[in-house]
């Protein structure tokens, strides 16, 4: 989620709310007193990408090896001080959240366009200030950190929600993050990871008793303070008339702040007087405009009582939300297939395969597409074929009918879909001589021939089944990326013998050199009016592999 200013109005108005810790002097103490247990901590996964993904070269993405050489670093410095590292990624997005998620789609749109734009005008990539992170970055890292020896684990609820639960159950160190909802939720300390200097182990640790003292509130008020200021449950725009009138109300002696925390201020100096109760709560939503609906701010509270607590502003938790549980009904029809995919996704698995079969859902972020450029269809577009064939073994073929067929809810980001709903995609059977193969079969057989069925299934989703045998005789990374060239060749007509041949230098030359080596590697020039500078590792080819 998130608290628009909450973080920056802390760094910058409230220093007695940030103090600087060692990570390492920590962990020797809790070593001390607990010397059973290994000091953990809680990595806000999705909160740490851009700290992790540090290449200069960003606008082509891809910096595999470079990428690795990162985390292991990272990984290195917590193991040499006794530190064990949990990492947990967002693994939903909340049906309250899809609005706010669109949102922030459209704004990137935005800021890739800019991105482009530079190019164009001059040649060579922007400075880190228009940074943007590769698209699958998120999904790459969770196999990256698996291959690394991480515990690594997928959030059945919003993560940040998760994150501070897991914090709370397991009685970690605190949480490694840069989200201010940390701020709000009442668990373990908040340890900053853009603060981080990984050779000392310093970080900034973030008060919350400090922040209550600062604003003369308590630790249960919080929640209200978030949802008053505006989060992704509240959209700010829903509660500027309120925060208008607590400004008026109490106006700040100390107008040298900027107007963000003095609409903190004042929010937090109106909750301070109402009465700490459901009664308190009704107070406030009678200055909330009549349209409002009331609701939201107790679902807004709730999402931040984590399990075994409550809150004095509500009589009772809404209902479900004790629960958390987000499967409301389950797509597929096999539950054995649902339960292997649900063990899986808790190990960081297969998450939008585990989402398809129990919502018919899928979603897709923003990539570095340029959407002036009509030669060449978005991606989402391009791959829609290959998932049609997935839904389609995953969900049944509705015995091959196109009435009965099912249907997946597709929310991808590409040019032109201004997501206002998802796409309807229709799921397409497999043409195969003597039928489609099953999920179960894929997944629960063990017949001897059951390898050639999965192989021959795969390549008939990319349409390219003729070539099965060639592609079995290559190593499997080798026969991957034939899959991809091959269907890329075809369903985008622009692509040119020497875009095929680039893609396969790159993935025969350069597996040999180090992350050193490949990091000196210099990119001499972007040439804007070639799409191709740009479109094969950004729009076609995930993950991008530009330079490694």
């Amino acid at each position: 989620m998130g608290i628009k200013g909450l973080q920056s109005f802390v760094q910058n108005s409230c220093s007695n709310v940030c103090s600087t810790v060692n990570l390492r002097t920590l962990a020797a103490r809790h070593k001390s007193s607990n010397p059973e247990s290994s000091p953990t901590i809680v990595v806000d996964a999705m909160g740490c990408l851009r700290t992790w993904y540090t290449p200069n070269d960003w606008v082509h993405g891809g910096q595999w090896k470079e990428y690795l050489c990162s985390l292991q670093t990272f990984i290195s410095a917590f193991q040499a001080a006794g530190i064990r590292l949990v990492f947990i990624f967002d693994g939903v997005i909340e049906k309250t959240k899809r609005e706010e998620w669109v949102k922030r789609r459209l704004r990137d749109n935005n800021e890739i366009s800019k991105i482009f734009d530079f190019i164009k005008a001059n040649g060579q990539q922007p400075g880190r200030n228009m940074f943007f992170i590769p698209s699958g970055i998120s999904t790459f890292t969770k196999s990256a950190l698996k291959s690394l020896g991480q515990e690594v684990i997928l959030s059945h609820v919003e993560g940040d929600y998760e994150v501070a639960a897991y914090g709370l159950q397991h009685q970690c160190l605190g949480i490694l993050g840069e989200d201010s909802d940390y701020l709000i939720f009442n668990t373990v300390p908040y340890f900053s990871v853009s603060k981080l200097c990984l050779a000392s182990l310093e970080t900034i640790m973030y008060l919350r008793e400090n922040l209550c003292r600062e604003l003369s509130l308590r630790l249960s008020d919080l929640p209200l303070l978030a949802c008053l200021l505006g989060n992704d449950v509240i959209p700010e725009n829903m509660v500027a008339c309120f925060q208008r009138k607590c400004m008026a109300s109490y106006p700040l002696r100390n107008s040298d702040q900027n107007r963000r925390a003095q609409v903190i201020r004042a929010v937090a100096a109106f909750i301070s007087n109402l009465q700490h109760s459901q009664h308190g709560l009704s107070q406030v939503e009678c200055m909330l405009p009549h349209w409002f609906d009331k609701t939201l701010l107790q679902k807004g509270i709730a999402l931040y009582i984590l399990p075994q607590q409550n809150s004095p502003w509500l009589s009772e938790l809404p209902q479900g939300n004790a629960e958390r549980n987000i499967i409301e009904s389950v797509v597929c029809p096999y539950k054995d297939i649902v339960q292997t995919a649900l063990s899986k996704r808790c190990k960081g698995e297969m998450a939008g395969v585990c989402k398809i079969l129990l919502t018919g859902e899928t979603d897709c972020s923003n990539t570095l597409e340029d959407e002036h450029d009509s030669e060449i269809m978005g991606q989402a577009l391009i791959y829609r074929p290959v998932r049609q064939h997935v839904y389609a073994i995953l969900l049944g073929n509705g015995n091959a009918s196109p009435d009965t067929c099912p249907v997946v809810k597709e929310w991808y980001v590409y040019p032109g879909n201004r997501l206002l709903q998802p796409d309807i995609v229709q799921a397409v059977p497999l043409s195969i001589a003597g039928g489609a193969p099953s999920i179960r079969n894929l997944w629960m057989a063990n017949s001897p021939d059951i390898q050639s069925e999965r192989f021959y299934a795969y390549f008939a989703c990319f349409q390219i089944e003729n070539f099965t045998d060639e592609l079995k005789a290559l190593e499997p990374c080798l026969a991957a990326v034939c899959c991809l060239l091959i269907y890329i060749a075809v369903q985008v007509v622009s692509v040119s013998q020497k875009d095929v041949e680039a893609f396969l230098a790159q993935v025969l030359c350069l597996p040999g050199k180090s992350a050193g080596q490949l990091k000196s590697l210099q990119v001499w020039s972007l040439c804007p009016p070639n799409r191709w500078t740009l479109g094969p590792c950004s729009r076609l080819w995930t993950p991008s592999v530009m330079k490694t």
